[in-house]
């Protein structure tokens, strides 16, 4: 039987695996501009952080080529998880081509 989750359309709302908040965190909040009720944790380093300029967040490169991440909040909003699967998803399939 096949138990793959599949993230189509809005499947996932209001699941519990689709969102975390983890308010003891030492660095809680650690980005601004989210409401607190809405802040997702669960990608609290981004899985999509490999894709570099594909990410579709909101980065810059610092000197040395770091990719500096904190001004992004796409990861963290709690309606961003579909979006975040479905880039998860391009990513692997992507990688299952080459």
């Amino acid at each position: 039987m096949d138990k793959a989750i599949h993230f189509t359309k809005d499947a996932w709302r209001n699941k519990a695996y689709s969102f975390f908040c983890h308010k003891a965190c030492e660095a809680f909040p650690c980005h601004k501009d989210i409401p607190l009720s809405d802040f997702n944790c669960l990608f609290c380093y981004c899985p999509l952080y490999f894709l570099g300029e594909d990410c579709g967040g909101d980065y810059v490169y610092l000197a040395g080529g770091i990719k500096d991440c904190s001004h992004c909040t796409f990861p963290h909003r709690r309606e961003n998880y579909g979006e975040m699967m479905v880039r998860l998803q391009q990513a692997i399939r992507c990688k299952k081509e080459k």
